[in-house]
């Protein structure tokens, strides 16, 4: 982990060039297709959804009010956003581009002021900043 600035413009940049989105998307996508199919199942993904830590309520732990079946129908629900044909496998282009909306709406929240965040190493947000670096870098 590393704490880096950003902003929105740092992260739909980033989702922008299609090029460099979607080698990281795709990279992402290899690393979840454990039976190198090309296609992601339920239980391939469901790490990752579960690592999204949507009811997070303090650093990391899930609040625990919410009963397991309510937690499983929501993770289904977010697996159901990537399986936009209702296959109940996702493939690569449904992966490119429900991570292609996710990240958007994250730029969206992050707004035009830089903000001081703790991102994970070889997450999206990470891969954003990096760029942005190399840019400046490239431009300097």
């Amino acid at each position: 982990m590393s704490v880096e600035i950003l902003d929105g413009s740092t992260v739909r940049s980033f989702v922008e060039d299609e090029s460099a989105f979607n080698s990281s998307v795709d990279v992402r996508f290899a690393a979840l297709d454990a039976d190198h199919d090309g296609l992601l199942t339920y239980a391939e993904m469901a790490g990752e959804l579960m690592s999204l830590r949507v009811l997070e309520k303090h650093f990391g732990v899930d609040e625990t009010a919410v009963e397991a079946d309510e937690l499983a129908r929501l993770y289904h629900g977010l697996f159901a956003r990537f399986d936009r044909d209702g296959s109940g496998k996702v493939d690569r282009q449904e992966f490119r581009a429900e991570m292609r909306e996710v990240m958007l709406a994250v730029a969206n929240g992050l707004g035009f002021l830089p903000v001081q965040m703790v991102v994970e190493e070889g997450s999206f947000l990470k891969v954003a900043v990096d760029r942005e670096l190399g840019q400046l870098a490239k431009a300097a």
